[in-house]
């Protein structure tokens, strides 16, 4: 069914488009290549003109405002997902010296960014498959708000959010003060109070490479991900509208992002991995490994890339059910898709793994040919996992052959990761607080990182 007929069929029914917020919301997203669009959410009938070094040109229509079916989803009772701001976008040109939006000023790519910030797993979780309920109304317990505030004070060249954005998928159940009122589901009011309304000096600060993580797959909050943060054109049959379209909707293929000096981001989108692993037959582990594969040739593009996915295939981690503690060695869905590619794993000229998905943060340096891995879930999202002890148990390995050198971890509190380039391979990388202050200094050499402290405060 198009979507102008679904529109009013939904509209003439019992769903409807919520009375749209006040105020746009305007940003830059990075994509292939480096290229930079412009997107503004705006409630006005029509998409603003943006004005880049003194010439003004109207916006493009990406997404109009729309009521999208409730999806088959991971949570129960998903109501339909309202959008009522309508999505406009620009190209911005290499080389802009200024671009605004309604006098508002934008931030510009620059052309070797050195000061980059790396984040992941902000949302609030609401969760009744878990029985999570964060308390998204004390800034204390959902800290991303001070986290967004400390990040743009930093004053970075670039942002990197490895995904995990909307964590609200279910209604706050009665009894609850804390998240009591809290918006839920996929539609808008959600991506607002979990992303947007708290990132709002984030996005003001520099551009957004923003990837995909599971809570963005097509059965959660995929149809937003699409409309909101994908810098790749929105198409029919990838915007998670459509279920029979699921396949391609939950698989976007890697892409670059020129660092300058020889080095570069190379964005991967892991939404759709299992981290407890595949069946025979399943199309995941193929699709994967295809893109390591692309993974290696954009590679040849740099001599250092820093692969940006939301799922860790190098890390380890605790959780603690029905009071017993347990550990796990890796994401066995990514090892298994990784070891279709080679047993390697992953390319040589890949350098160091960003990602989230276990919320902590994480350092290991490998005595194996294997890149650092750096795990940064810790934006806002509530931990579920206990304090890795110093030394690690017996036996907490991340798998798949790669052996411990060097391994840091801090457990427990709320912040992002600074890296500071030093040279062509080497980075000095800081783990902040929620409030902007230093908790390890690492540094990050070729392939090879180290940390002043084992374990954080």
């Amino acid at each position: 069914m198009r979507l102008p007929v679904l529109l009013a069929v939904l509209l003439g029914g019992c769903a409807s488009l919520p009375a749209p917020p006040s105020g746009d919301y305007r940003y830059v997203v990075l994509g292939e290549q480096g290229a930079a669009t412009v997107r503004v959410l705006t409630a006005a009938a029509s998409c603003p003109l943006i004005e880049v070094d003194g010439r003004s040109v109207p916006m493009q229509l990406r997404a109009a405002p729309a009521v999208l079916p409730a999806r088959p989803s991971v949570m129960p009772d998903s109501p339909p997902a309202a959008f009522p701001l309508r999505t406009c976008e620009a190209p911005l040109p290499l080389g802009a010296r200024q671009a605004s939006v309604g006098g508002q000023a934008l931030p510009l790519p620059a052309a070797q960014p050195t000061r980059l910030v790396v984040l992941g797993d902000s949302g609030c979780r609401l969760s009744s498959k878990d029985a999570a309920w964060q308390a998204c109304n004390d800034a204390q317990e959902f800290p991303f708000a001070t986290v967004a505030a400390s990040i743009a004070r930093w004053k970075p060249d670039l942002i990197i959010h490895v995904g995990d954005y909307l964590y609200r998928e279910s209604a706050c159940p009665p009894g609850q003060a804390g998240c009591a009122g809290s918006p839920w589901g996929y539609g808008w009011d959600s991506w607002e109070a979990d992303f947007f309304a708290p990132a709002r000096p984030l996005l003001a600060a520099a551009p957004l490479v923003a990837a995909r993580g599971n809570h963005e797959l097509c059965t959660r909050g995929g149809q937003g991900y699409w409309r909101l943060l994908d810098p790749r054109p929105l198409l029919p049959g990838r915007d998670c509208v459509d279920p029979a379209q699921d396949q391609r909707g939950n698989h976007g293929a890697p892409y670059a992002v020129p660092l300058g000096g020889g080095a570069q981001l190379v964005v991967l989108d892991t939404a759709a991995n299992v981290s407890k692993g595949y069946a025979e037959g399943d199309w995941r582990p193929a699709a994967i490994a295809e893109d390591i594969g692309t993974l290696e040739a954009l590679s040849e593009q740099a001599e250092h890339t820093l692969a940006v996915l939301h799922h860790p295939p190098l890390s380890v981690g605790g959780e603690t059910k029905h009071g017993k503690v347990s550990y796990f060695n890796g994401d066995r869905g990514m090892q298994q898709a990784l070891a279709r590619w080679s047993p390697a794993l992953l390319p040589p000229r890949v350098q160091a793994l960003l990602s989230g998905h276990t919320h902590m943060w994480q350092q290991a340096s490998y005595a194996t040919p294997h890149p650092s891995q750096f795990v940064v879930g810790f934006a806002g999202t509530q931990e579920d996992i206990v304090p890795l002890p110093d030394p690690l148990p017996p036996g907490l390995e991340p798998g798949a052959g790669a052996r411990f050198a060097e391994f840091a971890a801090w457990v427990g509190g709320f912040g992002f990761m600074t890296m500071e380039r030093r040279g062509p391979d080497r980075w000095d990388i800081t783990v902040m607080d929620r409030h902007g202050q230093p908790v390890n200094h690492c540094q990050l050499s070729g392939r090879q990182s180290h940390c002043a402290h084992a374990r954080g405060p």
